[in-house]
């Protein structure tokens, strides 16, 4: 997740519900099978990974249920479906350990941001995550409120 704005900026789309409702365990950065106007859609910032996750289909990894809105520019027969399927591109060792996870433990593979690299092709950060119970949210906006009135009371006295 970025740590300052600077950062943001560089990341195409978030998803920022991801580290409120799930534990991440993992983090990891793998790339994704695009067509052109996916891309464009893409750096226009006309996508949406809050309600995707990644899960086995076939032979690999695929990202679910991500938006990627229909590019203006593109033609009509370059255009793309909004919610296909993505596959994603990780080393099949990574691959096997992610999914026997997802079977074995019950995790899940969400998607925490889509962003360009330095040689501007895009890649997804993916994160092994557990989904958290209601009463872990409750403890963690408890511990984000006192960590802001103790840096409040700190700043007023000295």
């Amino acid at each position: 997740m970025p740590r300052s704005r600077k950062d943001a900026q560089k990341y195409a789309a978030l998803n920022r519900r991801a580290r409120f409702d799930y534990a991440i365990e993992d983090t990891l950065e793998v790339g994704m099978v695009l067509t052109g106007s996916e891309v464009k859609a893409l750096r226009a910032g006309q996508v949406s990974i809050t309600e995707a996750y990644a899960g086995p289909k076939g032979d690999g990894l695929w990202l679910l249920n991500a938006t990627f809105a229909k590019h203006d520019k593109s033609g009509k027969h370059l255009q793309h479906e909004p919610l296909r399927a993505r596959k994603l591109l990780l080393h099949k060792r990574e691959q096997n350990r992610l999914i026997g996870a997802v079977k074995r433990e019950g995790a899940t593979l969400v998607p925490m941001g889509i962003y360009f690299n330095k040689r501007g092709i895009a890649k997804l950060q993916l994160a092994l995550a557990k989904g958290r119970r209601q009463v872990d949210k409750r403890a963690a906006i408890k511990a984000r409120e006192w960590e802001r009135e103790k840096a409040k009371m700190m700043r007023q006295k000295g």
